[in-house]
Order: structure tokens, then C-alpha cells, then sequence
């Protein structure tokens, strides 16, 4: 995600062979204002409330508001979110922290400076989608003596480049990155066909010994659990395992996945994201990439704009649900699909026509849960919620401390967490096998100065440590104890 801050070798194993890594927390919640009811600002409403936070929710839309007061514990109020008397009706005067995410840019902005200029309100953070305000040439427009933005969050930057990274590994249904990009997690389905089912963890640790990756979490069915030595991987289970990025083809091969990089690219959707994944894939020399988008003006923009890629591009004007229009893309032979508009449901529908017409594989953003979960059953084969991505990043700097990461997973009923350990956390000087520690916490790697660690029931955290770890929605607090996280932004 690209965020904008304007403030004054080693173990190794794939598998786990010692009890699971975990501990303690929590605290006083803060007072917090959220501009914005739609689906951005009801997740972080919903997140926050849930770990005990004192939330204010602002948006214009009064049905908006009504459903959000009715669903969640949390305040609504109908009015306009950077107005100077609905903020102190909200309770700007001791609120702690302001986030803005409404549909415009510039009322996020407007409500960070009120914010910040009539209520001192601490810290300050605005969704912001258009580019022409993220040059780096006008960075210092969210500085302090400006616009007073702690956080800007771009969403289509940060999609964009989940979408690249998923690219970059092919096989993979999620990838994210940890630890300045040195440390990487996979979520992968294992097929009917993957060759390491049936064969208990510590066993594919004696097999691999020299592969520096950690399963941390299962979701087999409807239940999320970490995994034990003795646990044996089933076909249907979908799993995370950390890893690093020099590692990562060689563990999709393992558990099944031969995937090609695709070279053969057609993107429905030519908005922000979609210009953003074409241009960046399109540096890639090997790459051909077709743009369908249904606008017509903004088609020759993208035209004029990607010129520079020649015969590698084309562009076409019209539905991406016309079979025609895919048939003349070529989809039969794409080696992949990526609806990218801003319709769930033409994404998921074209993504669906797309694999029909002979595309080898799909990938579809979706923006609410329903639409994920049609996601499998229509052949899709894998998916971004542009929603979560947004929330994960705004949960890691509402919760401040040193976690450093926080991105939820299996519908929120876990945590991927990049955290660092201070010189006071409660774990340090111990092996982790005599850790009193719940089963609901895994750590996947250490990264250590230029170490990269897997964690064992031997392994010593120190201070400085940097690790990656899973945890259980139900153990976040344990997890903060864990690491002496500021009880104050919990």
C-alpha cells in the first residue's frame, strides 16, 4: 500500500516440530471519529469497536448511518464529515485519533486539517485515491503546517500491487510481504493431486530440511486451526505458510503448483488499478497485455498514456462480459484474466465467462464478502478485496506499537502479524518450548539483523527481533502482551 507518513542463514524446516508460539494482552481503548459509512469505513468501525475502542461513525447518507449504529456498537451520526460542528458534536474535543475514509479525497483532507486546527485531535488519517495528489513533488501538501495527514492510504497503489505480487507468483490465492519484502506468506489450495497430502509435518520437515518456510495456518472446512508436528495436510485445506521470496517457487512446486508466470495478460477495467497493473507489468519485456474498458474516452487515454509499449498493448472498447470482445482479446489463449473494475459483479462475471472461453486462470478484485464467496464455486481462481487491504493498514497504524504489520485473513478469523520485540517483552531469554504460550499464536520466521530464522522450540527471541507470526483473532490481546505493545492502543 503506499503510505505516506508526514511526521516532524539459518534454521531451517518446512514444517513445524515444536509446540506452537504465543502469550498475553490488552488495555484502554481510545476515542476514535470515522468519516465515512461504506464499506471501508464499517470494516475498520467493526474491527475497532470489537477490540474496545470508544467509535464515532460520520456520513452523509442517513440509511448508511442507521444500519451502521444498528449492526455494530459503535455512535452514527448524519452530517458532513469535515464540518467543524459535526466533529464536536462526535466528540472531537478528546477524540485521539480521526479517520477519514469517505468516497472524496477532499473531504478526507479538509477533516484531517479541522481535525488537527480546531481539536488537536493526535493522529490523523485520509483515504486518498487520486494519483495527482501522491506525486512525490507534492508530498509536502499532508505535511503538518498543511493539510496535517499522518497516514495517507492510497487503495488502488495498494491493490495494485497485491496484484503484482500474486502475478509473481503463480499458484499462489494470496501473497503478502513482511519485513521490507524479505519475508513472504502464501496462501495456497491444495489440489486433490498435491503430493505432500497424508504425510505428517514433522516428516515433510525431514524431507526438506534445507527449506527455510513454516506452515502457520490451516482453514480446513469451516475451521481455522495451527497446525501440529503430528497434523497431517488434507486435499481441500487451504493453507499459509511463511517463507522467503528466494524459497517461494520452490514451495508451490512441493505442494503441487506448477504454474508458468503468465506472458499473456487481458485486464477488464482501466481505471486507476488497472492502468497501474498495466504499466508495471508491461516493463516486463515478455509481456503482451489487452485492456478492455467499457469507457470510451478513457480507452484512448490509456491508449495514449501505454503508448510507449507498442504492438505489446491493446486496447478495446466495450463489456467485458461481451464474448465477442473477449474471443477477439485472444482469451482462449491468455494465460490470465484480471477483472479490476469497480463492479463486483462484472468482475465476477467476466472472470467466470473468461476461464469458460478458455483463459487459464482468473483473478477477480471484490469488494464485499458475499461476492468472495462466489468467488470458488464460479472457477475463479483467485480474489482481492480492495476493502481489506484498506482496513488491514489503518488496524496497524490505529494499533501503533511494534507491530509493525497486521493483515487479516480467513475472514477475519486471523492475523498474519509483523512484529518487533523490545528489551521488556516477557519473551525474551526464553526457548520457546518453555514459553507459557497458547495454541492459538504461531511464529512462522525470526528475521535477525541478516538472519532469517525459523522459529523452533529452541529458538531464543532477542531484542530487535523482527517475527512473523499467526495468530487466532481470539489471541490478538495475547499476542500484544506478547510484545509489550503500549496498552494505550488497545
Amino acid at each position: 500500500m503506499l503510505l505516506a507518513r508526514c511526521m516532524p542463514c539459518s534454521s531451517r524446516g518446512m514444517f513445524p516440530d515444536s509446540r506452537d508460539v504465543g502469550q498475553q494482552g490488552g488495555g484502554a481503548g481510545m476515542k476514535i471519529i470515522i468519516c465515512g459509512a461504506g464499506q471501508v469505513g464499517r470494516g475498520i468501525a467493526r474491527r475497532l469497536s470489537a477490540e474496545g475502542h470508544d467509535v464515532t461513525v460520520i456520513d452523509m447518507q442517513a440509511e448508511l448511518v442507521r444500519t451502521i449504529s444498528n449492526d455494530l456498537d459503535v455512535q452514527g451520526l448524519v452530517g458532513h464529515g469535515a464540518h467543524p460542528e459535526m466533529l464536536e458534536q462526535a466528540g472531537a474535543a478528546d477524540a485521539d485519533m480521526l479517520i477519514a475514509v469517505t468516497h472524496a479525497d477532499e473531504v478526507n483532507m479538509v477533516a484531517c486539517k479541522v481535525a488537527d486546527a480546531l481539536f488537536g485531535i493526535t493522529t490523523r488519517i485520509a483515504r486518498v485515491r487520486a494519483q495527482a495528489y501522491l506525486q512525490k513533488r507534492y508530498q509536502a501538501l499532508f505535511s503538518r503546517d498543511n493539510l496535517a495527514v499522518d497516514l495517507v492510504i492510497s487503495p488502488e497503489v495498494a491493490v495494485g500491487e497485491m496484484v503484482l505480487d500474486r502475478i509473481s507468483c503463480p499458484g499462489a490465492q494470496d501473497v503478502v510481504h513482511f519485513a521490507n519484502r524479505r519475508v513472504m506468506t502464501l496462501g495456497v489450495q491444495l489440489d486433490e493431486d498435491c503430493p505432500v497430502t497424508g504425510t505428517p509435518l514433522a516428516q515433510l520437515t525431514e524431507l526438506f530440511p534445507d527449506l527455510l518456510a513454516v506452515v502457520v495456518a490451516i482453514r480446513r472446512g469451516q475451521k481455522v486451526f495451527i497446525p501440529h508436528r503430528d497434523d497431517e495436510l488434507e486435499p481441500g485445506d487451504f493453507i499459509y505458510i511463511v517463507t522467503n521470496p528466494a524459497s517461494a517457487r520452490r514451495v508451490l512446486h512441493i505442494l503441487g503448483h506448477e504454474e508458468e508466470p503468465a506472458r499473456s495478460i487481458i485486464i477488464a477495467g482501466g481505471g486507476n488499478i488497472g492502468r497501474y497493473v498495466a504499466q508495471r507489468v508491461l516493463q516486463d519485456g515478455n509481456r503482451i497485455v489487452s485492456i478492455i474498458e467499457q469507457d470510451v474516452q478513457k480507452a484512448r487515454q490509456l491508449a495514449l498514456a501505454l503508448g510507449e509499449f507498442g504492438e505489446r498493448l491493446v486496447v478495446l472498447t466495450g463489456s467485458a462480459l461481451n464474448a465477442r470482445l473477449l474471443e477477439e482479446a485472444q482469451v482462449q489463449r491468455a494465460d490470465l484474466f484480471l477483472a479490476l473494475t469497480n463492479d463486483d459483479k462484472v468482475n465476477l462475471l467476466s472472470a467466470m465467462l473468461a476461464r469458460q472461453q478458455g483463459a487459464a486462470s482468473a483473478m477477480s478484485l471484490v469488494s464485499t464478502l458475499d461476492s468472495a464467496r462466489m468467488a470458488e464455486p464460479l472457477g475463479i481462481d483467485s480474489w482481492i478485496d480492495p476493502r481489506a487491504v484498506t482496513v488491514s493498514e489503518i488496524l496497524q497504524y490505529a494499533r501503533g506499537g511494534f507491530l509493525h504489520r497486521v493483515y487479516p485473513v480467513f475472514d477475519e478469523a486471523g492475523e498474519l502479524i509483523e512484529a518487533e520485540a523490545l528489551e521488556t517483552s516477557p519473551i525474551i531469554g526464553h526457548k520457546l518450548r518453555d514459553a507459557d504460550m497458547p495454541d492459538g499464536v504461531r511464529i512462522g520466521l525470526v528475521v535477525r539483523g541478516d538472519e532469517l530464522i525459523r522459529a523452533t522450540g529452541e529458538t531464543e527471541i532477542r531484542p530487535g527481533d523482527v517475527v512473523i507470526l499467526f495468530a487466532l483473532a481470539e489471541h490478538r490481546e495475547q499476542v500484544a502482551r506478547l510484545f509489550r505493545v503500549s496498552l494505550e492502543y488497545f
